[in-house]
């Protein structure tokens, strides 16, 4: 007679919400979301969970702009499965698709949801998924059902089971800040502290596996680049050297870290293979060469430089050590940022005296900004090619932002403790 209760009690231990530093605010979507309607999910065990998995999916949809979900107050039904669906409802509703779901117990006592996403325009499935997960993942599981439901519909990749890195910065007393380096689900759920000093943490990156980080820190009174390994928590230092030791960024194999050193004078890119710890220069010049940034074919090196008077863009191959310049418009671009399929990159790009995040398309040699607002720098392209993050200043906080790379989604993730800055988003970390 006891076990029902103590299962009951069990599920409210694992599925307490998360408290999350960073929250979200929508503030503009696309002009013609997709309406769709997430119902709520069904309980075969007649047994209620604290995380509500179709809200996750419903946020997760709603977060990328591409959707606008139907407020469960509006809705007529809510069925559980397909065949208690009246299509003929929605559409008076002038929903376009419903998702439909059902939770229930499954082997060792795992969650088990099975749902269906329904077009009501032709009145058929077109996705039915079954999922599992133990009951301490149960945001990963809706997340997962996001990633297939947004795939499906838009024939991209989902990236809602992606993760983010940023820097948190807490006033403790006068002219003094604490450190941290977090690590949080892409809604900003799920926050864990990888790195706490009260010297400055920056530049954190991903592996392209996602198995490791790199970052710098100013532990040791100057700065020095870290390797740290996510899953045994193990912290290696990686440079020593005097000057500058910044920047880093993985090769698209994850073998060699990009890094900015003025070991031997003036700051230039060297690259670091990560078996040995032997360094090659890339670039030699007098100006300062930064921010490197990987081609994705691993055979050159984008990077930020003044040689021209200004800081720009250019690229160096890494097998001829030849260097092009690659943007022209505008008196200041950096930071720049590859876009998966190699057409394009990101940057920050100065107008008026303003920085902005733009877009610069190498097909049609455009420039496109994406960003309104002041201060915009450190951009981060989604594993999708979809969204990128960025930092900037919102009511005198650093805050984290969002875009879509065509401008037409924003949305801001505002830290409930001091500012953040420095993000960086994860590759694809399940299939």
């Amino acid at each position: 007679m006891r076990k029902p209760l103590i299962i009951t009690l069990l599920l409210l231990l694992w599925t307490l919400p998360s408290v999350a530093d960073l929250t979200i605010e929508i503030n503009e979507g696309k002009d013609d979301p997709v309406p769709i309607a997430v119902v709520p999910f069904g309980w075969k065990a007649g047994v209620t969970l604290r995380e509500d998995v179709a809200s996750i999916v419903e946020r997760d949809l709603h977060r990328s702009g591409l959707f606008e979900p139907l407020s469960r107050a509006d809705m007529l039904s809510r069925p559980a499965n397909a065949n208690e669906v009246y299509y003929r409802d929605w559409k008076s509703l002038g929903v376009d698709y419903v998702v439909v779901g059902e939770l229930s117990f499954g082997r060792d006592n795992n969650l088990v949801a099975r749902y269906e996403l329904l077009d009501v325009n032709t009145q058929r499935s077109i996705l039915q998924g079954e999922e599992s997960q133990s009951f301490d993942k149960v945001r990963f599981l809706a997340h997962t059902i996001s990633d297939r439901i947004y795939e499906k519909l838009t024939n991209v990749r989902g990236a809602f089971r992606t993760q983010l890195l940023y820097v948190s910065a807490v006033r403790e007393g006068d002219n003094r800040f604490r450190y941290r380096l977090l690590k949080s689900d892409i809604d900003g759920v799920g926050e864990e502290v990888l790195a706490d000093s009260m010297e400055p943490i920056l530049a954190p990156t991903w592996s392209p596996d996602g198995k490791n980080i790199a970052y710098v820190s100013f532990r040791t009174t100057r700065p020095a680049i870290y390797l740290h390994n996510l899953q045994t928590g193990q912290r290696k230092q990686l440079t020593n050297f005097r000057g500058l030791n910044g920047a880093p960024a993985f090769s698209p194999d994850g073998k060699q870290l990009a890094m900015v050193l003025s070991k031997d004078g003036s700051p230039d890119i060297y690259v670091m293979d990560l078996a040995s710890q032997s360094l090659k220069k890339v670039t030699n010049h007098f100006a300062i060469d930064t921010e490197p940034a990987w081609a994705p074919d691993g055979k050159s090196v984008y990077f930020t430089s003044d040689r021209g008077g200004k800081p720009q863009i250019y690229r160096v191959e890494l097998a001829s050590g030849s260097v092009e310049r690659v943007t022209f418009e505008g008196d200041y671009n950096a930071r720049a940022r590859i876009l998966g399929d190699g057409l394009g990159l990101v940057m920050v790009h100065r107008v008026q005296g303003r920085f902005h995040i733009a877009v610069q398309d190498f097909k049609r040699n455009r420039v496109e900004i994406l960003t309104s607002t002041d201060l915009d720098e450190s951009p981060s392209v989604a594993p999708n090619g979809s969204m990128l993050l960025y930092s900037t200043t919102y009511n005198g906080k650093g805050v984290l932002a969002a875009v879509s790379v065509d401008g037409g989604v924003r949305y801001r993730l505002p830290s409930r403790f001091g500012d953040v800055r420095e993000p960086a988003w994860s590759p694809f970390l399940y299939e």
